[in-house]
């Protein structure tokens, strides 16, 4: 490609972002994954298309590869706090590492003034205390432990 060609494509970046971010939406992997990568390939110092590329591995649960994205993010871009928010988010789905990623959120939350990242922290953390935290899922609370549930019992 040539360089004005490139240099046009640069233009619409945060457009082509936004396009990955509606494949991951509707579960579109490999387009989300190929916008994230052509991304990445007009604007080589642009840290967006890795956090879309974090972004999926969290989406699939893969925590070591999204931490490890978001890692990497973190470090080439402190005051990323969409990033720092999702690393925290990472951590959370670890036990030895959720107050980390506790504390990691609540930071993301005081420095940033995008209402986005103030609500995906919040609701993350919320996420922590109705959720993560209790000693036995939530829908085997009213069930007899020591027999299998019927069907009639789940409904």
């Amino acid at each position: 490609m040539s360089n004005n060609v490139i240099d046009i494509l640069k233009t619409d970046l945060s457009l082509l972002i936004e396009a990955g971010f509606v494949a991951v939406k509707q579960l579109d992997e490999i387009s989300a994954t190929r916008i994230f990568k052509a991304a990445q390939i007009i604007s080589p110092k642009s840290t967006a298309p890795l956090v879309g590329l974090g972004y999926i591995a969290l989406n699939k649960l893969e925590s070591k590869k999204a931490t490890e994205i978001f890692e990497e993010v973190m470090i080439k871009e402190p005051d990323n706090y969409l990033a720092q928010t999702f690393l925290g988010i990472c951590f959370l789905l670890s036990k030895q590492k959720r107050k980390k990623g506790e504390k990691l959120i609540l930071e993301a939350i005081e420095k940033s003034d995008n209402p986005t990242i103030i609500n995906l922290g919040k609701i993350s953390l919320e996420w922590v205390k109705k959720d993560l935290t209790k000693k036995e899922a939530p829908f085997l609370t009213n069930l007899d432990k020591n027999k299998a549930p019927q069907l009639s019992e789940l409904e």
